[in-house]
């Protein structure tokens, strides 16, 4: 993904320092340990003060997210652009292809990261938040295109379902890294906007 700052509020300094600190985050999270590991470390490790810290990021545990935050923000500029003749399914399918370009050499940076995810307190609570955030970018698009509130039931099912089918491609992908992100997350998306057709058929 682009190391590049959309959205980025006023007074921020321009620059892949956001990606450093996120790199120098992950190895002291890796080393130390999560609780170990301060924000003054961090900082002095990317070579920036305390204060360019919280600049970019909220919290310690919000470099865990940069990455994921940018995907949400990507793909809801994404969905804003999907032609009309495109159905609801395959302009969301397209918007998160679009956005995903790992590699099978990112696994293991991407692997530590789900680990911190899985196993730190702190991190997984905060969760939540950037999943719900997701989820939004999905059900906005599906509302303004069936013209229903966000917060029904259509599409926040949508929204729901695609989350969960991107998790598990995504996790299905990290254990075996074969090949580029995008085959699994395809290959899952399109059984979901058939109901899983296919899968009925080669059962």
């Amino acid at each position: 993904m682009s190391t590049d700052e959309p959205g980025a509020r006023r007074g921020r300094p321009p620059g892949t320092s956001a990606r450093e600190l996120e790199l120098v985050a992950l190895r002291l999270f890796g080393e130390q340990g999560f609780e170990e590991t301060t924000v003054d470390q961090i900082a002095a490790g990317a070579g920036v003060s305390r204060r360019t810290y919280f600049r970019y990021f909220e919290s310690k545990s919000d470099a865990i997210w940069r990455d994921f935050d940018q995907e949400v923000e990507a793909i809801r500029e994404r969905l804003a652009e999907a032609p009309s003749h495109l159905s609801i399914m395959d302009a969301v399918r397209e918007a998160v292809l679009a956005v995903n370009h790992y590699r099978a050499e990112d696994v293991a940076e991407l692997r530590t990261r789900m680990n911190l995810i899985g196993s730190v307190d702190e991190i997984a609570a905060s969760a939540t938040r950037h999943y719900d955030a997701w989820e939004r970018a999905i059900a906005d698009f599906v509302a303004r295109r069936s013209g229903q509130p966000p917060d029904s039931l259509y599409p926040r099912t949508v929204a729901l379902a695609t989350l969960a089918t991107c998790r598990a491609a995504y996790e299905q992908w990290a254990s075996v890294a074969d090949s580029d992100l995008t085959h699994y997350l395809d290959a899952a998306l399109r059984a979901l906007s058939t109901g899983f057709r296919d899968l009925d058929a080669a059962t």
